[in-house]
């Protein structure tokens, strides 16, 4: 079943709840998302994402998973 960009602002939603967080892409496989978090405060770009990754419950490991592809932008608050 193809995932919606709502299905992954709310897993990110989850993991980030005062984040400000866009989601973009409506094929069901590509999307953009960008995340600004406080909580990425002194991490770098690799962690930032790692985080995001995470709160992404496996919805883009392996061959069958939902999320094929996700550009994903990631920093703290200015």
């Amino acid at each position: 079943m193809a995932i919606q960009a709502q299905d992954i602002e709310n897993l990110l939603r989850e993991a980030f709840p005062e984040a400000v967080i866009t989601v973009q892409g409506d094929d069901g496989a590509h999307f953009a998302a960008e995340v600004v978090d406080a909580s990425f405060k002194g991490l770098n770009r690799v962690q930032q994402q790692r985080l995001v990754y995470a709160a992404l419950k496996g919805k883009m490991d392996g061959p069958a998973g939902e999320l094929h592809a996700l550009a994903l932008t990631t920093r703290a608050p200015e």
